[in-house]
């Protein structure tokens, strides 16, 4: 069977483009994802040791970097670190947040672009789309903290309607943080949505109306269960990029707000602990791998109905 197969990819994409693919692909998975997730996890069992006394005696395995993350420094008063589990369930709710704020708002586009006949409109609008996304997402990230400042577009805007007397801190409100985050992956959301409803049948959506269905029933029973596989897809999308975001909550974060990545990027670059910053990126890593999984096996969707 695997023979078959592998004869078949090659007789539809030749020989020199199919192996290109093979040995891409290949160095795409192991290379950039596999080896160094291996690396980071293997760094999250060690020792935070100076180099000349890495790979000596004292550099073995030990889960006190996991431990750390669960119960704080040796002498904490607390029973838990409190600190850093509160902002890594902070991050984990915000993410989510951001990513059912982003299909509220991109499942009407997505609708309306997979469903439109074409025309000048849906290439405008998909342009519109695209072109915000040519600058840079930090220049994106500082652009939102400039709107949504003390003297920025919308504080004046309401002062001048007259529908506030004093500027509203947006940043310490984490307003700014949740619009930036909803902007950065909007695209990641509309268009696996809209890959799938442009297939539906557009003569369903009509029997289910000339039938008197109302527009909630037909997207309940018809357009939302054909493209499950699409909002999967950009679902997952969204909240892993959302739970591993560095830029904007550097950038938009209020004085309070604290990203369980600002954690991690501290403890690698500013306390040079890299063991237990790998230790905490791959706390993250798993739990929103395990997070996505059960929320697909509880609205029932496979891993390859995301891949279609």
């Amino acid at each position: 069977m695997g023979n078959g197969l592998l004869k078949d990819f090659f007789k539809r994409n030749g020989t020199v483009m199919g192996w290109f693919l093979i040995i891409a692909v290949t160095f795409w998975v192991v290379v950039l994802i596999i080896l160094p997730q291996i690396s980071m996890f293997d760094f999250s069992f060690r020792n935070h040791l100076p180099p000349p006394e890495m790979g000596g005696p004292k550099d073995v395995y030990t889960l006190k970097n996991y431990k750390y993350l669960i119960f704080g420094a040796e002498g904490n008063p607390d029973a838990y670190n409190k600190t850093d589990l509160a902002v890594f369930g902070k991050t984990l709710l915000a993410a989510a947040f951001v990513t059912i704020l982003d299909l509220v708002l991109c499942y009407p586009i997505a609708y309306y672009l997979g469903q439109s006949r074409g025309g000048g409109l849906t290439r405008v609008l998909v342009l519109f789309l695209i072109i915000p996304y040519w600058i840079n997402e930090i220049l994106r990230a500082f652009a939102f903290r400039i709107i949504f400042g003390d003297s920025g577009v919308i504080n004046e805007m309401m002062m001048f309607l007259g529908l506030i007397d004093s500027p509203i801190d947006f940043i310490r409100e984490n307003v700014a943080l949740y619009a930036g985050l909803g902007y950065a992956y909007i695209l990641l959301m509309i268009f696996p949505m809209y890959n799938v409803i442009e297939s539906l049948d557009r003569n369903q959506i009509e029997a289910a109306r000339d039938m008197g269905a109302s527009w909630v029933k037909i997207h309940r029973r018809i357009v939302i269960p054909y493209a499950k596989p699409g909002i999967s897809s950009g679902c997952t999308m969204v909240f892993m990029l959302s739970a591993g975001a560095l830029a904007a909550p550097q950038i938009l974060g209020g004085p309070s707000s604290l990203w369980f990545t600002q954690i991690i990027y501290q403890w690698f670059n500013q306390g040079g602990n890299w063991p237990q910053g790998s230790a905490f990126a791959a706390v993250l890593l798993a739990t929103c791998i395990f997070i996505v999984l059960a929320v697909m096996r509880i609205f029932k969707v496979n891993m390859g109905d995301i891949g279609k």
